[in-house]
């Protein structure tokens, strides 16, 4: 798995990165870079590392150069706009999954082994995962560790994937349930 995390512009950049590599990807869903899409990508780069994977073109740039801005030492993964066209449409998404490997293997990915600190058993148990309002504490615990919401199998996915140890984990679920019971959240 590619130890960095991927930032691309949209849901169809991230299909196709999928289609080429295992790693986890964090969409901008284009230049509006919210507050909450920026939190996320200044966590992965301090606990893993960022590559950034805009389209080649003007917006793409505009996004890369906003993203750089806000969080620095993030690696660049750049693509030709003859790799990246499909009839006049340019886009991640429209590259094949060699050219995005290739892309990427110039920005000089590391890969790690991805250790499974936790399993699903553990998030049903702590009622993230199958409880009425699991959607809600998944959404204030990822909050909370800054990796954002998630279903239940992203957000397995991204406590692993992110590193993030029991005692975070357990850190950041009881401050969020200490919160709920006093009538603070």
């Amino acid at each position: 798995m590619i130890k960095e995390v991927i930032v691309v512009e949209g849901r169809d950049d991230l299909d196709a990165v999928k289609k080429a590599v295992d790693a986890e990807v964090i969409i901008t869903q284009g230049f509006s870079l919210s507050r909450s899409v920026l939190t996320r990508i200044r966590v992965a780069q301090q606990k893993k590392g960022v590559i950034i994977f805009t389209d080649p073109d003007h917006a793409g740039e505009q996004i890369r150069r906003r993203i750089k801005q806000a969080v620095p030492g993030c690696k660049d993964a750049y693509l030709a706009q003859d790799k990246a066209t499909k009839s006049g449409d340019i886009g991640i998404e429209n590259a094949n999954p060699e050219a995005i490997r290739e892309a990427l293997a110039k920005a000089k990915v590391d890969y790690q082994e991805v250790e499974k600190k936790f399993i699903k058993d553990d998030l049903v148990a702590l009622g993230l995962i199958g409880g009425y309002d699991s959607k809600e504490l998944r959404d204030k615990v990822g909050n909370e560790l800054g990796i954002g919401y998630a279903n239940g199998k992203q957000f397995l996915n991204r406590l692993n994937n992110y590193g993030i140890t029991r005692e975070e984990f357990i850190l950041a679920l009881e401050k969020v349930t200490r919160g709920v019971e006093d009538g603070n959240c």
